[in-house]
């Protein structure tokens, strides 16, 4: 395990390097986020029939936080699911001022960037729609904390892992020099000793987690729920 994250580190920047550079069509880019429109009034209604709590801990994002029950993953926390599935990291940024200020969350877990690199985003494009998302937040919310889950590897993605490693290296990066920010590597313990994902965190689509899957996540993320914000840089969280 630790031969394979000293590699992954050694090459992160060539990966970055090689992504970033690599002209390719950024499918995507342009497509209107008004296409979640329906889910996100559907969440509106919901706030006004039974308003979430204020300051509590809001999951966004893709269909990895749509499909975490997290209320039962955290029942000692004031929980909000946000997630609505195929989403980008620029829908997250898109609906901000619907479906994240209002709540004036006190932490934020945001996963998503996953659909983004499958639809031939580059890594510095998805590593510049984080940076939109940090911003905007911050400019409401200025000491709300923000979680990154990791793009995770998996089955159906795998041929991508290198550009969703650039992606995350540089996200890490904003990470670790920023208090208010950290990055939850989910990637190691996903990670059979063959170095491949481990079939049985996930679903028959080899895509979306199973109950499995989402207990690693559970475990990793419990922990930084009550945690204080570092008091210099921010913070980088990987299984040992």
């Amino acid at each position: 395990m630790k031969n394979r994250l000293t590699l992954t580190q050694q090459t992160a920047a060539f990966w970055i390097t090689c992504a970033c550079l690599t002209s390719m069509p950024c499918a995507g880019d342009d497509s209107p986020s008004s296409r979640w429109e329906e889910a996100i009034q559907r969440f509106e209604a919901s706030d006004g029939e039974q308003p979430p709590p204020s300051g509590g801990i809001l999951f966004v994002g893709s269909s990895s936080i749509r499909m975490w029950d997290v209320a039962a993953s955290f029942p000692d926390r004031p929980v909000i699911n946000r997630g609505f599935g195929g989403s980008e990291v620029a829908d997250a940024v898109h609906f901000a001022d619907r479906i994240v200020i209002p709540y004036r969350p006190r932490t934020i877990v945001l996963y998503a960037g996953d659909n983004d690199i499958s639809r031939d985003k580059t890594p510095c494009r998805v590593h510049e729609d984080f940076q939109e998302f940090v911003s905007t937040v911050h400019a409401a919310l200025p000491e709300t904390r923000i979680l990154f889950v990791a793009i995770k590897p998996s089955l159906a993605r795998w041929e991508l892992i290198h550009r969703m490693r650039a992606a995350n290296a540089l996200i890490r990066m904003d990470c670790e020099e920023d208090a208010l920010l950290t990055y939850v590597d989910v990637e190691e313990p996903m990670l059979g000793d063959d170095g491949r994902p481990r079939e049985e965190l996930f679903k028959e689509d080899g895509l979306h987690l199973n109950e499995a899957g989402y207990a690693i996540w559970n475990d990793l993320i419990r922990p930084l729920l009550s945690a204080k914000p570092a008091a210099e840089g921010g913070s980088s969280i990987r299984e040992n």
